[in-house]
């Protein structure tokens, strides 16, 4: 238990889900629904990092006696150059009030996956991009950050190699 983790009544209705799933007494779960469980954090809450290291092997044991998927389908490859002029051209409002990204850590990290679909520096990927970390600052300097993270999502979604 955790000051504050995952609510423990929506962890334990997974579990016994997957459980039941199974053991044949309910329907089986895929390893994308647990992937797409979401808990409420709440006080006196399972600790998450132990909920996550739990259903990731869940998922480990889902996707090995899974029956072999069909192939995906491939999106279609974005073209470099396209993508190079729609970094460059977007522009986030800034953060008023509240606090926002650094203006200058955002801007560097598009000026690195620029210089990577050029072929300058080493590519960055869909990864990197979900998982990027910027400082936040108030009023002036900072950029609002649902616009930021919701551009990121895009960026990170026209990356994937899928």
């Amino acid at each position: 238990m955790s000051l504050r983790g995952y609510n423990r009544a929506q962890v334990d209705e997974l579990m016994g889900r997957l459980r039941a799933g199974m053991d044949g007494g309910g329907p089986p779960l895929t390893a994308e629904d647990v992937r797409q469980a979401r808990f409420d954090v709440v006080l006196r809450g399972y600790d998450r990092r132990v909920v996550d290291a739990m259903l990731q092997e869940c998922v480990l044991e889902l996707q090995a006696t899974a029956p072999s998927a069909p192939p995906r389908q491939r999106r279609p490859r974005v073209q470099h150059e396209w993508l190079i002029s729609w970094i460059q051209n977007v522009r986030f409002p800034r953060a008023t009030p509240r606090a926002g990204y650094v203006m200058r850590d955002v801007d560097a990290f598009l000026d690195r996956v620029v210089a990577g679909l050029r072929g300058t520096q080493p590519p960055v990927t869909a990864r990197d991009v979900r998982e990027v970390t910027f400082r936040t600052a108030r009023f002036s300097g900072a950029y609002d950050e649902q616009d930021v993270d919701r551009f990121l999502v895009q960026l990170a979604e026209a990356l994937d190699p899928r």
